[in-house]
């Protein structure tokens, strides 16, 4: 199957360079290009992509209002959002995520990079740089632990479960999931699947956000003193 990809970035150039690079994938599509949040709404509205490629600084609306409000348009629930920027900066980050955003990638990634993430959050997995990574971490670690919300939605979850959306949130892919727990893709696939139902998340990003929410990740510290499972 090709995703179909809409790329939304206020500079016609950089636009130009994004159609170049993903209609070069034999799998990748671009069926639009959008100057400003308000044009990339309008066009995920007729063209349905699977993907839209969102840069977050533009005139008027900005990536992320537009993120926000395609996120939360029941007609568009397939789309996913990869941010695209070059500023890294927390603010960014939290926003997009909490926005609906399915990954955030820099405009520096290498070329491979933005064509993995693209195939990435069109299967649902999600695409987190590992800078974005550590800047989540650090911005939650300044945040109270544990919300009350995401805390009594954490309670349905098993222990394996816990653990499992833990190491998700410290970024690991299915394949490391499978290596460090010792099981099948299969049993790794399912894991995800009833966290996604449990959490009521759309894809893995929204996984990372219940688990920084809830506080099962220890800032600074490696996976060995995350916090357990058990109460």
């Amino acid at each position: 199957m090709t995703v179909r990809v809409l790329i939304v970035d206020d500079q016609a150039l950089v636009r130009g360079s994004f159609r170049l690079l993903v209609d070069s994938a034999h799998d990748l599509t671009v069926v639009g290009e959008a100057g400003s949040g308000g044009e990339a709404i309008a066009l995920a509205q007729a063209e349905r992509p699977e993907v839209i490629v969102m840069d977050v600084r533009m005139p008027g609306m900005d990536g992320i209002e537009a993120t926000r409000r395609i996120s939360a348009d029941p007609a568009l629930a397939a789309v996913r959002v990869l941010i695209l920027t070059t500023f890294d900066l927390d603010e960014y980050v939290y926003a997009a995520l909490r926005a609906g955003a399915s990954g955030f990638l820099l405009k520096d990634a290498p070329p491979t990079t933005l064509l993995a993430g693209i195939r990435s959050i069109a299967a649902g997995e999600g695409m987190l740089a590992p800078t974005v990574t550590r800047r989540l971490i650090e911005e939650f670690s300044l945040r109270p632990e544990g919300g009350p919300g995401p805390g009594r939605r954490l309670e349905a979850l098993t222990e394996r479960e816990r653990e499992v959306l833990t190491l998700i949130a410290r970024g690991l892919s299915n394949t490391e999931l499978a290596a460090r727990l010792y099981v099948s893709m299969a049993t790794v696939k399912t894991h995800v699947g009833r966290l996604l139902a449990k959490l009521h998340a759309r894809d893995r990003a929204q996984l990372v956000i219940a688990a920084y929410e809830a506080g099962l990740i220890v800032p600074g510290a490696g996976p060995s003193s995350e916090q357990s499972g058990s109460q």
